[in-house]
């Protein structure tokens, strides 16, 4: 069974769909082990315990600085010895020695297509802000793993949606949510647990 902890900054949405499928069987091999928020506040937590999945928050708010956060952060990762680590919404940027430490067993859904509409400073709403402002007609997400390059990682599957003539950037975030991310990253999780993908030369290969 792959150990695997999910780390999230908001509602666990994405978390809520790796929830799901694997109670109904859409995800097999893994034991979801534990949740780390970097926010005590969040609907996330809330979704872990209804679960039965252990739950922690780290916030960078409680440390003198980062430094001392990053470690208190890995700390926490570590407590639970995964060998999955899931970035579900996770918007604070993880430490290298964490990159480090578990290279090519991080793994991060992005709301874009990969490389567009990424890098420092794309995450979230904003991301659909500047998909609509550029005026692409389709955009999507993808999965990736990890490295110490923001987005740069070895891209493990991406999806497509088609943008609509009057989305707002909620409307667009939803859809992404709904029609990409949500089917993608519990697929990513089962195929990793299941030994269907590996990374080599800097890229994913299906077995």
């Amino acid at each position: 069974m792959l150990r695997v902890v999910v780390m999230v900054s908001g509602g666990g949405t994405n978390l809520q769909a790796i929830i799901d499928k694997a109670a109904s069987g859409g995800i097999t091999n893994i034991q979801l082990v534990g949740v780390i928020s970097n926010n005590k506040t969040v609907k996330s937590l809330e979704r872990a315990k209804a679960a039965g999945i252990p739950a922690v928050s780290v916030s960078p708010r409680d440390y003198e600085n980062r430094e001392l956060f990053h470690q208190a952060l890995l700390e926490a990762v570590d407590g639970f010895s995964p060998d999955l680590i899931v970035l579900a919404g996770f918007l604070v940027a993880i430490p290298t020695a964490m990159v480090q430490k578990y290279e090519n067993r991080i793994i991060n859904i992005h709301p874009s297509l990969i490389p567009s509409f990424c890098g420092v400073g794309c995450y979230g709403l904003k991301v659909h802000e500047k998909a609509l402002a550029r005026g692409v007609k389709i955009t999507g997400a993808t999965v990736h793993f990890v490295t110490e390059g923001m987005d740069e990682g070895p891209i493990i599957s991406q999806k497509s949606v088609e943008v609509e003539e009057n989305d707002t950037p909620e409307s667009l975030q939803r859809r992404v949510m709904e029609q990409a991310e949500w089917i993608l990253l519990p697929q990513a999780i089962d195929d990793i647990a299941n030994g269907r993908i590996a990374v080599e030369n800097g890229r994913v290969i299906r077995k």
